[in-house]
């Protein structure tokens, strides 16, 4: 690659240059490596050249790679630091070094974990000069997490309601990209009632009967580990209402009136706003203080969310959303800080000085808050580096003087704040060398006359050298009248000519010797084309034939090139070229375009082109349909004072008739440049007669019309100025306001030049009393359109009048509005305050009006003042906030709603006109009644024994009257999760703990607690305990119950082990096997039961049969049944039932073997083929087992499955009891039989 990179010029004469030693890709020891021949020897510190990122995410299925790559001379060594302290990679078999590298390779694929290997790594480069490190490299695993196993109950909402469907997906890293779709994984319509927020959620501003679908599924996709993760489908029911009642937006997302948002600088701001309303809210963005940024805002989501690129700090300040639809609009003002990680202003860059030379380090940067720089070398904090006396540092600046070879070193610069760090190395490399030119000995140049020549002398040294440039072996110096010689040693002739040609020397030397090298320069004819091809006009079907004729230097060989529209010519033998022709025979319509030949050889090239249009006989011109031409000899005529005549001469219509002429006419004196309409005529008409109007200087212009459009203006007409007359109307929008209480302000819209008929317009105002016998008052004003009458009475009606007029005479004579003189306070309180308390929340309020004359201004209604002046209850004076309700007009009653129950009230009522507020009445004070409280603000449960427990509770917050007793009610839950008889009972008001006795062991009890004043029960709090189990173990407190329905167990109390219980177990385990061995035996061959005729005679609302499809209870269908079943919860595929899946499984009381179910949902079997007889025998097999098990519990049994051991003979009916251990037991007994049979 040559080394010309052209530099910042300098001329010969220009004095030493600047103190840098490497020139072209040598300037920066980052870039380029040394020479491999000529520079050997030249030492240098480290440069990292390669390293990973700061925030390295790695895929855990992979093996780990961390970069470091470095170049310096000596070849630098490396090590690394993991967390802070050295990394001994020889220790670890699964951690190697590339050889010749830093770069770290963990095998982790085939033994060990990414996490072991999770931490903050750092590299560094080492040699005899220095040492360069690299960033803090933090290495972390990617992860996908799944999602919690929940329950999403179904969601049934009206159409027109609002709706926000949750995703929260697991937290990965890096973060999951989240997008919604269905279970055909077609991602979900959206649109800007329904969209995607920032979070992930899914948010409806309104749902509509087409929302409704069972697979609402949010989808997490983790790229870096390539994996998708799925939440439970949700289903939404939309419920068709006759009419959804509009209502106004407010915000989804984000909650309240304000927010704050924080981003840092150089990256993405996205702001969200997500409302809801109906109809559909539109969202509006707005920066307040200022506009949004022009090329960086951009709109996404349906414009809910507003994103400003490459966001700065003076993208700071508050943005502000609107929704709105047609009943209202909301706002939400976002308040935007931009901070900002460290950024460079002036990174340091290497240093190459001689012996004794001076020299700077510079490290600047910004960043908010202001970073703070520090400074190492070779890696170690410069405040505890080795002392070197070359060496001043002076904040973000190092300064070096007199240095020597020992100076060498790498130094970092490391600027920092809260959001991030940078970190830079620079190295300062001592040297002293003699002058070496890299440039090739004897490299020829060959330029084209008339251009540029550079002519290369890459070099080095230390110091830098002087570079002098000789032609031929007599001649000096060369000098600048001609020549330019750039930083980087390259000799520049602007313009070559032949006379250049010839060698050229380059000179480099300092003060520790010379170098030389010599290059030559040839000169070459420019290639030129000296017969182009012309422009060329063919019909259809003939020959056309292009000539290209080309000039060039004699020792360059041209290759010669046709184009067609700057591609290859067409592959069709109608195109054939030779030395200096193009020809192109039968030429078709596709043949036309432009013909471009190309001459190149090695030096330059010239192209020449030709336009090629083909055309057809030429046809029989159409006419042309324009605008009509615009008219011209323009004319007054009949001059009057109110009136003139305008005759022009209509334009060339331009082959479509003119349908009408528009006459404009501009008031010079008034309105000059503007132009008015003034009339329009038919189309047929070359005169008009027009109406004037007085004191106006006129000028008319025509335009002609017809059916493709309008002509351009005419020229204007001569001017015409007529007379003055008095005004013919007078100011409208006439009003009388006070705004004081001895004021009356006159306001009026006043005429415009043109209305004004005439010179010297003036207003004559006039008013008087309306209800008086004073005379008018009247002033004349000029240039205004307010006049204010002082000293009036407060509130009194006024007749008004503005004439107009100027120096001919007055207008007509206005008609007469009434306005009153300013308002004051009212004057007087409400009197007769009576309050009708209605209920605990809720009082009436009647009053007397004012009179009328005390207002003293236009009533605006009454303010009723009210507060909590004390607590019945508690006695106790506190201060509370006045509420205020106004009541329009003169209504004399009022309601007070949301008041506190047995409480005691202050009001006043007072008077309201446009003023303001009038005095108060006296305060009338009230109490409410009692009313029933809240419910008990906490409830526990202390001290469990084997037949007791302890509950405690503080009393309700809203109490809301004197507390009479408390209501207790509790009740026993069964090992079935039912609930047993409720327990009432009453407590004094005076207690907070009670202690219940005599309770069973080892149970489960509900308790219900309620606060009780006169009026009645309040709300209740529900609390769940066990009394304590026989290994002494105390049962945990149960949450409250806040559902409806049956209370469930958490915990399920282990009686099994008990001796009394295990005999009587045995006992019925023996009665069960005896009973399955005669219904064996009084049985044929296999028939079916009817199990879903028993079911249905025998109901219960808790137990479901299992669903042939997925595993889960449903109900039971025989062959002939083909009704769809109802859907449940998914199981795998494989239809086993695991313990953790199903907290009735049988799997729970057996012995660690996962329950088979076949593909019908039966358990072990299946049904047989139904058979004559057998339905009958099976109903007498149930029945007697049914009878004989009475006594073990009657209320907690059902036919749950019909075991088929032998598919075509053998089947055996199933009765299982809640009781856990009886199911054990027939379990296992069961099972033996199944062995015994099959065998």
């Amino acid at each position: 690659m040559p080394l010309h990179m052209m530099l910042k010029k300098k001329h010969l004469s220009a004095g030493r240059v600047p103190l840098i030693l490497f020139l072209c890709q040598l300037i920066s020891a980052l870039d380029v490596p040394l020479d491999s021949k000529l520079l050997d020897d030249l030492v240098q510190p480290p440069t990292i050249t390669q390293q990973s990122p700061k925030d390295y995410i790695i895929d855990p299925r992979e093996n780990i790679v961390i970069q470091c790559e470095a170049k310096g001379k000596p070849p630098p060594s490396f090590s690394w630091t993991r967390n802070g302290t050295h990394f001994d990679i020889d220790k670890d078999p699964l951690v190697t070094m590339k050889p010749g590298s830093g770069t770290l390779v963990i095998n982790i694929m085939s033994e060990g974990k990414a996490e072991t290997y999770e931490g903050v790594y750092q590299c560094t480069a080492r040699n005899e000069r220095g040492a360069a490190i690299s960033n803090n490299i933090v290495v972390r695993p990617s992860r996908s997490p799944l999602w919690t196993k929940e329950r999403l109950e179904p969601i049934v909402l009206r159409n027109g309601q609002s709706l926000v469907l949750p995703c929260r997906p697991p937290i990965g890293l890096p973060p999951a990209i989240i997008f919604w779709m269905d279970n055909s994984f077609q991602r979900l319509p959206q649109s800007e009632r329904v969209s995607q927020g920032l979070n992930g959620d899914l948010y409806f501003s309104n749902v509509l009967p087409e929302d409704t679908r069972e697979d609402y599924i949010c989808y997490a996709r983790f790229n870096h580990t390539q994996t998708i993760q799925q939440k439970q489908p949700i289903s939404l029911k939309v419920i068709s209402a006759k009419s959804s009642k509009e209502r106004p937006p407010t915000f989804l997302t984000p909650e309240g009136n304000e927010s704050h948002k924080e981003e840092l600088r150089g990256n993405v701001l996205s702001l969200e706003c997500i409302a809801e309303g109906l109809p559909t809210p539109i969202i509006y963005w707005i920066k307040e203080d200022g506009t949004l940024p022009v090329n960086r805002t951009f709109y996404r989501n349906f414009r809910k969310t507003l994103q400003i690129i490459r966001v700065s700090e003076a993208d700071s300040g508050n943005y502000q959303c609107i929704a709105k639809n047609t009943l209202g609009a909301v706002h939400h003002t976002i308040s935007v800080t931009v901070k900002a990680a460290p950024y460079w202003i002036v990174a340091p860059q290497n240093l190459v000085l001689s012996p004794g030379e001076n020299g700077t380090l510079i490290c600047r940067a910004n960043g908010n808050p202001k970073p703070r720089i520090s400074w190492l070398t070779n890696g170690v904090p410069i405040e505890i580096a080795l002392d070197d006396p070359s060496r001043k540092i002076d904040g973000d600046t190092i300064i070096f003087s007199n240095v020597q070879e020992s100076s060498s070193a790498v130094y970092q610069c490391n600027a920092s704040n809260k959001y991030g760090y940078l970190l830079a190395n620079a190295f300062v490399n001592v040297l002293a060398e003699p002058p070496r030119i890299l440039t090739s000995a004897n490299t020829l140049y060959q330029v084209i006359s008339n251009r540029p020549a550079l002519l290369d002398c890459a070099f080095f040294g230390s110091p830098m050298p002087t570079i002098e440039w000789f032609k031929g072996t007599k001649g000096g110096a060369l000098h600048e009248d001609i020549y330019v010689l750039h930083d980087n040693g390259t000799l520049e002739i602007p313009v070559a000519q032949k006379d250049s040609t010839g060698t050229y020397t380059c000179v480099a030397w300092n003060k520790l010797g010379m170098a030389k090298n010599e290059v030559h320069l040839e000169i070459k004819d420019p290639t030129r084309i000296i017969k182009q091809p012309e422009y060329a006009v063919v019909q259809r079907g003939s020959k056309v034939s292009f000539e290209c004729k080309v000039k060039h230097d004699h020792t360059l060989i041209p290759t010669i090139m046709w184009l067609k529209d700057n591609g290859e010519l067409p592959n069709d033998e109608r195109f054939s070229t030779d030395k200096d022709h193009l020809v192109v025979s039968d030429v078709k319509d596709d043949d036309g375009g432009t013909y471009t030949c190309t001459a190149n050889t090695t030096l330059d090239s010239a192209s020449a082109s030709a336009v090629l249009r083909v055309v057809a006989p030429p046809p029989t011109p159409a006419p042309i349909y324009d605008v009509p031409n615009p008219p011209f000899d323009l004319e007054l005529t009949n001059q009057l004072d109110k009136s003139v005549q305008l005759t022009w001469t209509p334009g060339d219509d331009n082959n479509s008739p003119i349908t009408k002429f528009i006459i404009e006419y501009e008031d010079a004196m008034h309105e000059a440049g503007l132009w008015r309409h003034q009339a329009e005529v038919s189309g047929t008409q070359t005169t008009a007669q027009l109406k004037l109007s007085p004191y106006v200087n006129y000028s008319f212009r025509v335009m002609a019309e017809n059916s493709i459009g309008r002509s351009m203006p005419s020229e204007a007409s001569e001017q015409y100025l007529t007379k003055a007359a008095e005004p013919d109307q007078n100011p409208t929008a006439v009003e009388g306001l006070g705004t004081e209480p001895d004021n009356l302000v006159i306001t009026w819209k006043p005429l415009n030049g043109f209305q004004s008929n005439g010179p010297g317009l003036q207003y004559k105002v006039s008013w008087r009393q309306k209800d008086g016998d004073d005379e008018w008052t009247s002033v004349v004003v000029a240039n205004v359109s307010k006049y204010i009458v002082s000293g009036t009475p407060t509130f009194v009606p006024y007749l008004i009048k503005v004439q107009a007029l100027n120096d001919v005479g007055f207008a007509p004579e206005p008609a007469a509005v009434m306005g009153h003189s300013g308002e004051d306070l009212p004057m007087v309180a409400p009197g007769n305050v009576r309050v009708n308390v209605v209920n605990s929340t809720l009082a009436e309020v009647h009053w007397d009006p004012v009179p009328p004359k005390s207002v003293r201004g236009h009533l605006q209604g009454y303010r009723i003042y009210y507060w909590k002046a004390q607590s019945s209850s508690k006695r106790n004076r506190r201060h509370i906030e006045k509420k205020i309700l106004t009541f329009q007009g003169s209504k004399t009653h009022g309601m007070l709603p949301g008041l506190q129950p047995y409480s005691h009230y202050a009001l006043n009522v007072r008077v309201v006109n446009g003023k303001g507020e009038g005095p108060a009445s006296t305060d009338r004070g009230f109490h409410t009644p009692e009313g029933v409280p809240s419910a008990p603000s906490s409830l526990k449960i202390v001290n469990p024994t084997l037949d007791s427990l302890t509950l405690e509770w503080d009393p309700p917050s809203h109490p809301n009257g004197i507390l009479t007793e408390y209501i207790l009610k509790y009740q026993p839950i069964n090992s079935t999760h039912e609930l047993g008889p409720l327990v009432d009972l009453k407590i004094p008001a005076n207690k907070t703990r009670w202690t219940l006795k005599n309770l069973n062991f080892s149970t489960r009890y509900k308790f219900y607690l309620y606060a009780q004043t006169s009026v009645g029960s309040g709300s209740q709090i529900t609390e769940e305990a066990i009394t304590t189990v026989d290994e002494g173990k105390k049962a945990g407190i149960l949450p409250p119950d806040v559902g409806a329905g049956k209370a469930m167990a958490s915990r399920q109390v282990d009686i099994a082990t008990q001796g009394w219980f295990i005999g009587l177990m045995c006992a019925v385990a023996l009665l069960i096997l005896i009973l399955l061995i005669v219904c064996f035996i009084r049985r044929n061959k296999g028939g079916k039961y009817p199990v879903k005729e028993k079911e249905d005679a025998h109901a219960d609302p808790e137990i479901q049969p299992m669903k042939e499809d997925d595993g889960t209870f449903g109900e039971y269908s025989d062959a002939e049944d083909h009704k769809p079943l109802k859907k449940g919860s998914r199981t795998p595929s494989d239809r086993t039932v695991k313990k953790e899946d199903s907290d009735d499984s049988l799997v729970d009381y057996g012995e660690g073997v996962n329950g088979q179910f076949n593909e019908d949902g039966s358990f072990i079997g299946q049904y047989s083929e139904s058979r004559p007889g057998n339905e009958q025998r099976w109903k007498l097999c149930g029945q007697e087992m049914e009878a004989r098990t009475m006594g073990i519990s009657s209320t907690n049994r059902n036919w749950r499955r019909t075991l088929d051991l032998n598919q075509e003979k053998n089947a055996l009916c199933l009765m299982t009891s809640a009781t856990p251990p009886v199911l054990q037991t027939t379990q296992v007994i069961v099972m033996n039989l199944e062995g015994s049979f099959k065998d």
